[in-house]
């Protein structure tokens, strides 16, 4: 007795399992090329010689090199989205809540460092296709966790823009050298993206003075 042939459900779950190969594997060739290459001297050719697909294959789910750029600046994006939030979620007071967004910044960079060095010596070009740079989040959420910090008394008012200032100016840099590091190192990228928040947080403890009769922020 012959078996049952696959319904429609199985076939399309199929065909979206396929899809979702593909595309990681155009995604995951690409970052390599950019590695090796530049962006610049990556060609689509270069791109699908690292995959097992068909040119024509290729432009079922891009239309050239930048639609690639774009869904890797993307992605990385959405992993720092996802570090922010949970980073928030357990910060326990100020200081811990812009520990969090640094540690978020860190870890997507350690994660993905060949996009940021694209993106860092790209900032304009990022920013007509993004319509922001790709630090604008986690700079909007470091500006924000210091003006809480001011509200609660943690930080004197008038330091509150130098501060602002000095914190994005250590996540722009030292993101910089973790995505180097984390290129060269990859084994260690995680640890050293612990050791980057602790680094920037120790740089910046002092500033941080809870006046008497603030309450910490409850977790």
């Amino acid at each position: 007795m012959q078996g049952k042939k696959p319904g429609p459900a199985v076939k399309q779950g199929k065909r979206e399992l396929n899809r979702f190969n593909n595309r990681r594997a155009i995604l995951g060739a690409a970052r390599e090329c950019f590695r090796e290459r530049g962006y610049e001297q990556t060609t689509i050719r270069d791109i699908i010689r690292r995959t097992d697909l068909a040119a024509g294959t290729f432009y079922n789910y891009f239309s050239d090199k930048r639609d690639i750029f774009i869904a890797l600046l993307e992605s990385f994006l959405g992993t720092l989205r996802t570090h922010i939030k949970a980073g928030h979620r357990s910060a326990g007071n100020e200081l811990d809540l812009i520990r969090s967004t640094y540690l978020a910044l860190f870890r997507a960079t350690a994660d993905d460092p060949v996009i940021y060095e694209l993106a860092y010596r790209n900032g304009q070009a990022i920013r007509e296709l993004l319509g922001s740079d790709l630090l604008g989040l986690a700079m909007a959420s470091l500006d924000e966790d210091i003006r809480q910090a001011a509200d609660r008394g943690w930080i004197a008012p008038d330091k509150q823009d130098y501060l602002s200032a000095a914190c994005r100016g250590i996540a722009y840099e030292m993101s910089l050298q973790l995505a180097r590091r984390a290129g060269t190192e990859p084994d260690h990228a995680v640890k050293a993206a612990e050791e980057a928040a602790d680094f920037a947080i120790d740089m910046l403890r002092h500033h941080f003075t809870p006046v008497a009769g603030t309450r910490r922020r409850q977790a």
